[in-house]
C-alpha cells in the first residue's frame, strides 16, 4: 500500500496513464493482477464437491441475508450517522456498501483456511445478484428510502452491461481458466499429481498477483488518498465499524446455525468484503472522478486490506473453539 501511494505521487501522470488503459471503466492492470490473484486458488476448487456446498441451505440462506439485507442497510445507516455533513462521501460509502465482494475474498478465506468450494458458491451466487439487483438497490437506498425518511435523496446511473462487464473481468475469466486447468490436468495426469505438484508450484502467484493488485490501486489513487487525509479519516471510520459488524456478525451467525469452522470463515469474509473496483467505476461514471463520491470508495480498499488481514488473525485464533476442527481439517490444510 505505501510503496503503491509513492509511486502514485513520484511519477508524474502514473495514475493518468494506469486510468487510461480501461474496458468499460474497469481497469485493465487491476484486472491482470485479479486474475494472477484468484486463479490459484480458483484451480483449488473441487468442483465435483460444490453440489454438497449447495446443498448447505443454512449457509446459502444466512449468506444472501448478510449481503443483500444487512450490508447494504448497515453501509447506509453508517453513511448517515458518521457523514451527514457530506453528502458526496455518503453516498460514495452508500455504493460501496451495494458492491458486494466477488474476488479478494477468495484470497481471505485461503489465507484463513476457509472452505474453498463454499466461497466459490458464495462468489458466484453474489455475482449474479450484483448483476440482478445493483441499480434496483441503488435506486432503493440513494432515492426511496430517504425520501421516506425525509432525507436529502440522490440518483444513481449505472447499467447491467457496466457491473457485467466487471463480474466477467474480475471473476468469470479466472474462474473458467481454474475449472478447466482442474478437469484437464487431472485427466491428463491423475488427481495425486496435480494436488501434490501442479498446484504447490502454482500458489504463490496468488500472493504475487495479490500484492501487485494492492500497488496498483494505491498507485492509481495515489493523489487522491495523500491530498485529502482528514477526509480519508472521516470515511475511514464508517468503514472500520462496517468490517468488524459485517465480519463479526457472520462469524457468529456461522457458529449460532451449527456450521463447522471452515464455512462459518466463508461466510464471515463474504459478509465483509466489498467490489470497491465496480464501486470506484460506478461513483467515477455517475459523478466525476474527481469527485467526492469517487474518493470514498478510493478508501475502501485503504481501509479494506489492513483490516482484513487483522481479522484472518482473528479467525485463526478463534478456530479452536470449533470442536469440529478436531475431526476435519478444512481443504486438506
Amino acid at each position: 500500500m505505501v510503496a503503491g501511494l509513492l509511486l502514485g505521487r513520484a511519477v508524474p501522470r502514473l495514475d493518468t496513464a494506469l486510468s487510461a488503459v480501461a474496458v468499460q471503466g474497469v481497469s485493465l492492470p487491476v484486472a491482470r493482477g485479479r486474475r494472477v490473484m484468484l486463479y490459484p486458488g480458483l484451480a483449488r476448487v473441487r468442483y465435483d464437491r460444490l453440489d454438497v456446498v449447495t446443498g448447505d441451505r443454512r449457509m446459502l440462506a444466512t449468506s444472501l441475508v448478510l449481503n443483500w439485507v444487512v450490508g447494504p442497510l448497515l453501509m447506509f445507516t453508517l453513511a448517515w450517522v458518521f457523514l451527514p455533513d457530506l453528502p458526496p462521501y455518503r453516498t460514495g460509502l452508500i455504493i460501496v456498501g451495494l458492491a458486494r465482494c466477488i474476488a479478494m475474498v477468495i484470497i481471505w478465506n485461503d489465507l484463513a483456511g476457509g472452505h474453498r468450494e463454499a466461497a466459490a458458491v458464495l462468489v458466484a451466487v453474489n455475482s449474479l445478484f450484483q448483476v440482478i439487483a445493483f441499480a434496483a438497490l441503488g435506486w432503493f437506498y440513494l432515492s426511496v428510502l430517504p425520501g421516506w425518511l425525509g432525507l436529502q435523496q440522490e440518483h444513481l446511473n449505472v447499467s447491467a452491461w457496466r457491473i457485467a462487464a466487471s463480474v466477467l473481468v474480475f471473476l468469470g475469466v479466472p474462474l473458467l481458466a481454474g475449472f478447466l486447468t482442474r478437469r484437464y490436468g487431472e485427466r491428463a495426469r491423475g488427481r495425486a499429481w496435480y494436488e501434490q505438484t501442479f498446484l504447490p508450484r502454482i500458489g504463490p502467484w496468488a500472493l504475487y498477483g495479490l500484492l501487485f493488485t494492492i500497488v496498483i490501486l494505491f498507485a492509481l489513487q495515489g493523489h487522491q488518498i495523500t491530498d485529502h487525509p482528514l477526509d480519508v479519516a472521516r470515511i475511514a471510520v464508517p468503514l472500520l465499524v462496517y468490517f468488524a459488524v459485517m465480519w463479526g456478525g457472520g462469524f457468529a451467525l456461522g457458529k449460532a446455525v451449527g456450521l463447522p469452522y471452515d464455512r462459518t470463515a466463508t461466510l464471515a469474509f463474504t459478509a465483509a468484503g466489498n467490489n470497491f473496483e465496480l464501486a470506484i467505476a460506478v461513483a467515477v461514471a455517475t459523478f466525476g472522478v474527481t469527485s467526492g463520491q469517487a474518493l470514498a470508495g478510493v478508501v475502501g480498499p485503504l481501509i479494506e486490506v489492513p483490516a482484513l488481514v487483522g481479522l484472518v488473525y482473528v479467525a485463526l485464533t478463534l478456530r479452536s473453539r470449533f470442536s469440529t476442527d478436531r475431526h476435519t481439517a478444512p481443504n486438506g490444510a
